[in-house]
């Protein structure tokens, strides 16, 4: 099934809720969140074949896509205003013959998925592909701490589909300048990244590939694929942002030594973790990482910062987890007698300052 097939047959149907109309406390009190998968990626590389094979897959699962068409010109910050009953929002829902659902968005996701979550049929789980945004940051922070979508979504996971055979290229693209390409931000915010089309390259290539992929992101979970056929479970339930669900986190950050990329990209792109085996002080902690992420002091790009943490005074694990400028730290569960209590921050940005790290990170001790 190629990028260009013709989309899944449907038949329109209606929202069960008037748009602007909300569910009283009684009728949402038992609901529970859906989580959001956000798939990005090249035009070309196989977002709307993955689309289409979830569509079309006997999964046994209600998802709902939405398929958002705010390009970069309206802008992720209107596309995130939820505009009353006066909004042009949801184009057109339309039901597929296994019960997935989908629609497309002009303006305001927001909207788009108070819709979504508030009909009668309850969904498993809302997939968003981001046609015409080169960059997912600005989407995920609203999805995932924002306080207009309350509990309702979740942040799930962030897949980036890639095309083996000219990612190479891509990343090459636009080197000699200032700017660097978008692929090695779709890679780099990515918690999964699908390799797909390996059937064209050898599988030499592929382990390069996924090497180089690697070096950009090492949290990433590297996926082959041949027309994006891949298991569901690396895309659904992934529980990325989750703070309870910690165990994913430990293990990578246990595997600390290969995470520091030392082989640079030219755009400076890389993955580095820092350690810190004495305890130290939340609130000199969140001072340091505002002055990195907000005030850009050490003029660094932080994409995506990921963490367990040894808090003072408290025998509870912390995670932090930060994307762009929004951040959270949070305790997760009790350390355990027998755990070496380390500070494990990885970072994922564009000209990191691996010696400045250590040392803020140092004098974050009480």
């Amino acid at each position: 099934m190629g990028d260009d097939e013709e989309a899944p047959m449907a038949v329109q149907i209606q929202p069960d809720i008037p748009v602007g109309k909300t569910l009283s406390a009684e009728e949402s009190s038992d609901a529970v969140s859906v989580g959001v998968t956000v798939i990005t990626g090249y035009l070309g590389a196989g977002k709307s074949t993955l689309v289409n094979y979830i569509l079309n897959g006997k999964h046994g699962k209600k998802i709902a896509v939405i398929l958002n068409e705010f390009g970069e010109e309206i802008g992720v910050e209107r596309a995130m205003i939820n505009e009353g009953e006066g909004g042009a929002l949801v184009e057109e829902w339309v039901e597929l013959a296994n019960g997935c659902i989908c629609c497309t968005v002009k303006h305001s996701l927001v909207q788009a998925l108070e819709q979504l979550v508030q009909r009668k049929d309850r969904l498993d789980h809302i997939l968003l592909e981001t046609t015409g945004l080169a960059n997912p940051a600005p989407l995920a922070s609203i999805l995932w701490l924002d306080d207009q979508l309350e509990s309702e979504v979740k942040l799930d996971c962030i897949v980036t589909v890639v095309d083996a055979k000219n990612l190479r290229f891509q990343l090459n693209e636009r080197r000699d300048s200032s700017s660097f390409p978008e692929a090695f931000n779709q890679i780099a915010f990515a918690d999964t990244v699908i390799m797909n089309k390996v059937d064209l390259i050898s599988q030499e290539e592929s382990d390069e590939l996924e090497k180089e992929i690697h070096s950009i992101n090492s949290l990433a979970n590297v996926i082959r694929s041949v027309r994006c056929q891949v298991d569901l479970s690396n895309i659904f339930d992934c529980q990325a942002y989750d703070s309870t669900h910690v165990s994913r986190l430990e293990s990578l950050l246990e595997a600390n030594k290969s995470l520091t990329t030392t082989d640079l990209h030219d755009s400076g792109v890389r993955t580095l973790c820092i350690n810190e085996p004495q305890p130290i002080n939340l609130d000199k902690v969140r001072l340091w990482l505002e002055e990195i992420l907000w005030d850009k002091k050490l003029d660094m790009d932080v994409y995506r910062c990921k963490a367990v943490l040894n808090i003072q005074n408290s025998d509870q694990m912390h995670i932090l987890q930060a994307v762009k400028e929004i951040y959270e730290i949070v305790p997760a569960r009790k350390w355990s007698d027998e755990e070496n209590r380390v500070n494990k921050i990885v970072f994922i940005g564009h000209k990191l300052d691996e010696e400045a790290l250590k040392t803020g990170l140092r004098e974050c001790r009480p």
